[in-house]
């Protein structure tokens, strides 16, 4: 009887063992991806976009844009802030996503910690701007968004493929805002101050 019980405790010590080996393989095949914050998102990939002028006070603009299926949202904004010459603007959204990737910045790396949903769900929550870094317009969002189990994901957006369709609201200010580099977090950051 006492050597069946050490021979059950020597294969569920191997199980245990063999466990812990796959699971540790699993671990180091993912690697932790990390994102420079100024690398801007690239126009081109949100092909089905469309854009409609909601209302005109002033100088100010209001749009909304949808996006189509498949669609890649932050693609979506650069692709609008360039058609439109946007010097500033300020938006929030709604609607689905297949897959997001999120950052959430680590300053001791002063970078950010990859953080991917691959899978769909529901965006709860999205704001974010538009301004300029050297002339160039620069979109950062910040999102949150559900998953089937109600679990909320969420930081800084790098990219969100859309689901059945993505809604924006984007109000578009004369006033030209500026960016600079933050060299102690290696980040880029808004200046109202900067006249260029």
């Amino acid at each position: 009887m006492k050597r069946l019980m050490n021979r059950k405790a020597s294969l569920l010590s191997w199980k245990f063992a063999i466990v812990g080996i796959l699971a540790s393989v699993a671990f180091s095949a993912h690697a932790q991806e990390y994102v420079t914050p100024t690398d801007p998102p690239q126009p081109g990939k949100a092909p089905g976009a469309k854009v409609r002028l909601l209302s005109t006070n002033g100088a100010t603009k209001n749009y909304i844009m949808v996006l189509s299926p498949g669609d890649e949202l932050m693609s979506g904004l650069a692709a609008f802030a360039e058609q439109y010459q946007v010097k500033y603007a300020h938006y929030t959204g709604f609607g689905d996503a297949t897959s997001a990737k999120f950052g959430w910045f680590e300053a001791s790396r002063k970078m950010f910690k990859s953080v991917p949903v691959n899978e769909p769900s529901e965006v709860t929550s999205m704001t974010g701007d538009i301004s300029l870094y050297k002339n160039k317009t620069l979109a950062h969002t910040h999102l949150s968004t559900a998953i089937q189990d109600g679990s909320v994901h969420g930081g800084h957006l790098f990219e969100l493929i859309v689901g059945p369709t993505f809604q924006v609201i984007i109000t578009v200010e004369p006033t030209p805002i500026y960016k600079k580099i933050n060299h102690e977090f290696n980040a880029l950051v808004v200046d109202p101050t900067l006249k260029k």
